[in-house]
């Protein structure tokens, strides 16, 4: 798409292209990882914006099928294998994802955990359709009683097993970071220094617009439209969790997908949570780990911080006040105004 300027809404940010940019900006959108993807690069002509961007979305697609929890996948095949009790041989990338999401999962005290696809199953959220109703009580009691993570998965080489039988992977809360990584690594060996990659609110930018920087929105998880905005600089990335995505009630309370490990049940006293991840290694994956342990941790979100090396924390609580980092004070404007109930807290 060229010579008009994009505002797109996405699920949990919102993409601001400004008016004053006259050169080019290339979008491309796809439907990927349950959410819509969007792919925007600057500078470049179209011809090779749009090469690059369909390579990054073959790769989505790719991340996307062989990681489906759910759906025939190399993933679903190993928690097959783990149910039975069974050893699995996994692939090489899926052996470098498993040991960095265990070790993400340390880091963050096991609030953060792709091993609990079973309780995701008994409280519906694996599917595509949203639940209706409260899983079975017993089930839960007996989800509980087992406590499976993904420190129960050991990995020899390529050699996967666990003597947890209800250890289930889903990757839903990682993968969407992993893509983004991927997607700064194969725009940059097209050629590509100008981009935003946006997976359904979790965001990587690579260089600038046109010589500004990218400017996303983070999205209020009570009202319409952005609550703040936010300018990135190369190799920065943001992701958010918030309550309002995939949610159901029953008699008037909102069960979000958001679960806590500990109780079995989906966290409360957080509406939304924003991370911004300086540029690093593997920034992507840091920013869509790190919002769900900040986000079931509540009150205690900055000893998570701390922890996980996140400076740049947003945080709106069940009561709509909001609590941010000293370092994301310096980078966020305000829509609006400065809100009443803010909160400044050293991460």
């Amino acid at each position: 798409m060229r010579g008009r300027c994009l505002g797109f809404a996405g699920v949990l940010l919102w993409v601001f292209v400004a008016a004053c940019s006259r050169a080019p900006v290339y979008q491309q959108e796809s439907f990927v990882f349950g959410t819509r993807v969007e792919v925007l690069i600057a500078g470049l002509p179209e011809a090779r914006a749009r090469a690059a961007a369909a390579a990054v979305l073959r790769e989505f697609d790719r991340l996307h099928r062989t990681y489906h929890a759910w759906r025939p996948s190399e993933l679903s095949a190993l928690n097959a294998a783990l149910a039975a009790g069974r050893v699995q041989t996994v692939s090489e990338e899926m052996a470098e994802l498993l040991v960095d999401a265990q070790r993400l999962a340390r880091l963050g005290d096991g609030l953060f955990d792709p091993g609990i696809g079973r309780l995701i199953e008994l409280w519906g959220f694996h599917s595509d359709e949203l639940p209706t109703g409260l899983p079975d009580e017993a089930a839960l009691a007996a989800w509980r009683s087992a406590q499976p993570g993904i420190a129960d998965l050991h990995l020899s080489g390529l050699q996967a097993s666990s003597r947890q039988r209800q250890l289930a992977i889903d990757f839903g809360g990682y993968l969407k970071g992993v893509a983004l990584d991927r997607a700064t690594s194969i725009l940059r060996a097209q050629g590509v220094g100008n981009a935003l990659v946006n997976i359904g609110g979790n965001v990587m930018v690579l260089g600038s617009r046109n010589g500004q920087r990218w400017r996303v929105g983070i999205q209020h998880p009570r009202q319409p439209g952005p609550m703040a905005t936010i300018e990135l600089d190369d190799g920065e990335a943001v992701g958010t969790s918030g309550d309002y995505q995939r949610y159901f009630e029953v008699a008037g309370r909102r069960y979000a997908h958001l679960l806590d490990p500990r109780s079995g049940r989906p966290a409360s006293g957080t509406q939304a949570l924003t991370v911004l991840i300086t540029a690093r290694p593997a920034a992507g994956a840091l920013s869509d780990a790190a919002s769900k342990p900040l986000f079931i941790a509540g009150g205690d979100w900055p000893a998570f911080a701390r922890r996980l090396q996140v400076a740049h924390v947003l945080r709106v609580d069940g009561d709509g006040r909001w609590q941010l980092s000293r370092a994301m004070q310096d980078r966020l404007e305000f829509v609006g105004g400065r809100p009443r109930a803010l909160e400044v807290v050293p991460p």
